[in-house]
């Protein structure tokens, strides 16, 4: 049996790239979680809670649904 992978991608990579090479830690330092989270979010092995992921989307000055999308 396959795992599939999560009904939810993301933009989480590419925005802190496009944000000054913005580092993983200094995401996850800015949104109070790890930088294992951050890279666990970007990677698509984790979906963050509803909090974090509006704290991700006002680190980058974007809405939710330009960082986060539902694929189900």
């Amino acid at each position: 049996m396959t795992k599939r992978p999560p009904p939810i991608s993301n933009r989480v990579r590419e925005l802190r790239e496009a944000n000054g090479n913005m580092s993983q830690a200094s995401l996850g330092e800015a949104i109070d979680v790890t930088r294992q989270t951050i890279i666990a979010i970007e990677q698509g092995h984790y979906s963050p809670s509803l909090e974090s992921a509006f704290r991700i989307a006002q680190v980058f000055g974007v809405g939710i649904e330009d960082v986060f999308t539902w694929e189900g």
